[in-house]
């Protein structure tokens, strides 16, 4: 009552209900890939739930501390504040460590559901007209989601995150002309200075969350306000969306996502440890530690740093570190390469038109292979930055493994990307059905040249064929029209989300979201389709009635017994109280 009378008031003064109606009806493709940018948004989420708590009791600052507490081997060390509030909020503070690595375990998964987003919308062209602005956006959201993961692993001031900042200012420093002014204006001095670790502090925790905050909201803007794109199906085109109502049945399995990634994300916080900085001990610039791993994120960075010959050159007489390339110019120009992607295969392919449906990845060979074979070489780099760790466990020097690595980052990219190229090709002509029945026949075949161009190649859009057995069927409901599609066998029924006033507007809509079907009947209302809820609650319904039924019978069968026995003994003792009975014979 007081929600209802809540809403009406609001609705009254906001006249919301318009808005809300919309907004609920909007419909969102069944597909599983499409959940991996609500991972991303649900780390997020529990990054920040699990950030604002770690503030309370983290210290930025430089400053000498002693430390006093549950770790007995630091207690009276003196060390910055920064890394003595991070032992005591993982030694000394209530669920403390649970939180902190559950922070830390968030970050990765965030960083990795948006990897695997980019992916998904790389592979299936979903980057094209009208969505080149999410894209943009999105690519921007993983260089803010490495720069924010970065800097928050670098607060503690331990030896590890120490050795990895100073990694980082070698590499700013090694960029000609500007490399030392950057590294002054941001430490605010020499490495390391008083002014870093609050400096990240404000970076991580204000700067960075607040520019991914917006970019969501703009990327999510963007999203309700353009149709959503989805696979080819039956009855999906360029005009309609099938799936899910935002309001039950999206909005049910998106908080059920919502609760597996907190319980998973809590699960990993509570079982598996990471970053013990306590066992690290805190930052010392003439101390190392062997082995030394970032996280996966930044580990490709330094996997490139280790496998980049020691090769110096001058520009116009200017010296150019061996840092430069692979910590400068590759990170550079692979986010240069995402950022201007749809508007090069555009350009190659001369398709400007709007995309609604989805691409398989073996439609586009070319975009197969660049990102088979991009992906492999930063796979190789990620484990490029542990050759130490595999040195120690295949008992085998490192710089053996440093010169595989080196030949892995120049030949299996290149292998992988034309492997993918020409199973793609091989799949596109129509030698095999799967990926399974290729043989190396098929495999030549793609190797030579393609074949004659479709009519539909070149931008040119081929009129929507004729579809004689699909109908759109009409019906009015409480004195508005609504309609759906029917595909020719009967057996896909897919109903419009949203009513019109009249029978012509519903033809209209129709028409809109299925060109090619001229058919239109006025049959009568059909049934609703049941949700899953509610099958599922009408077949547990089912079950618990059959089983009360059967509880029933069994019960009135076992009384109708149990009446009928003391009926037989009443009769016997009736019987033998009433006769005489005789004395036993000792011969029977």
């Amino acid at each position: 009552m007081i929600t209802d009378r809540l809403a009406r008031a609001l609705d009254d003064r906001l006249r919301l209900s318009p808005i809300t109606r919309r907004a609920l009806a909007k419909i969102f493709p069944d597909h599983w890939a499409f959940m991996l940018g609500e991972v991303a948004l649900y780390s997020f989420v529990a990054l920040i739930l699990t950030g604002v708590y770690l503030t309370f009791f983290f210290e930025a600052s430089s400053a000498d501390r002693v430390y006093h507490g549950e770790y007995a081997p630091l207690d009276g060390a003196t060390t910055s504040a920064a890394y003595a509030s991070t032992v005591r909020l993982s030694w000394d503070v209530r669920a403390g460590l649970l939180i902190r690595q559950t922070h830390h375990w968030a970050a990765l998964l965030f960083v990795a559901a948006i990897v695997l987003h980019l992916s998904r919308i790389f592979f299936t062209g979903a980057f094209r007209r009208p969505r080149e602005l999410n894209w943009l956006i999105g690519v921007t959201m993983l260089a803010l989601a490495l720069a924010n993961g970065f800097t928050g692993y670098s607060m503690p001031d331990d030896l590890l995150s120490g050795l990895g900042l100073r990694i980082l200012v070698s590499v700013v420093e090694s960029i000609p002309l500007v490399g030392t002014w950057l590294v002054a204006l941001g430490l605010g001095g020499e490495f390391p200075s008083d002014a870093l670790i609050p400096r990240l502090f404000i970076t991580h925790v204000l700067l960075v969350p607040a520019i991914l905050v917006a970019l969501v909201s703009l990327h999510l803007g963007i999203l309700v306000r353009q149709k959503h794109s989805q696979f080819p199906g039956p009855g999906r085109t360029e005009h309609n969306v099938v799936g899910s109502r935002l309001w039950p049945s999206y909005t049910l399995r998106t908080l059920a996502l919502f609760a597996w990634v907190l319980a998973v994300l809590f699960a990993l916080g509570g079982l598996v440890q990471i970053n013990p900085v306590w066992i690290y001990g805190p930052f010392e610039p003439a101390q190392s530690t062997s082995p030394a791993q970032p996280d996966w994120y930044v580990a490709w960075g330094d996997g490139a740093l280790r496998l980049f010959p020691p090769w110096e050159f001058r520009i116009a007489g200017y010296l150019v570190p061996a840092p430069f390339w692979p910590g400068v110019v590759l990170g550079g120009v692979s986010f240069l390469a995402l950022y201007a992607w749809p508007f090069l295969e555009r350009r190659r392919t001369r398709d400007r038109r709007p995309h609604q449906l989805l691409d398989r990845p073996r439609d586009h060979p070319v975009r197969l292979g660049v990102g088979v074979g991009a992906l492999t070489f930063f796979v190789v780099l990620v484990v490029a930055g542990g050759d130490d760790i595999l040195a120690r466990l295949l008992r085998v020097p490192v710089y053996d493994l440093l010169g595989v690595f080196r030949v892995l980052a120049l030949v299996l990219p290149v292998l992988t990307g034309l492997v993918a190229y020409l199973v793609a090709r091989a799949l596109r002509r129509g030698d095999a059905a799967s990926l399974g029945e290729l043989t190396r026949a098929d495999l030549r075949r793609a190797a030579g040249p393609a074949p004659a161009p479709r009519a539909d190649e070149g931008g040119v859009e081929t009129p929507a064929p004729d579809r004689p057995g699909e109908r759109i069927e009409l019906w009015p409901e409480d004195g508005l029209w609504r309609w759906r599609y029917r595909d020719e066998a009967g057996q896909v029924a897919l109903t419009g989300n949203r009513v019109v006033r009249s029978e012509e507007e519903a033809v209209e809509a129709s028409r809109l979201a299925y060109p090619g079907v001229d058919r239109v009947v006025v049959p009568g209302p059909p049934p609703p389709p049941p949700g899953r809820v509610r099958t599922a609650l009408q077949r547990w319904g089912r079950v618990a009635a059959a089983g009360s039924l059967l509880v029933g019978l069994l019960a009135d069968r076992r009384r109708r017994r149990g009446e009928r026995g003391g009926e037989r003994g009443g009769e016997r003792g009736g019987e033998r109280g009433g006769e005489r009975v005789r004395p036993r014979d000792p011969a029977e």
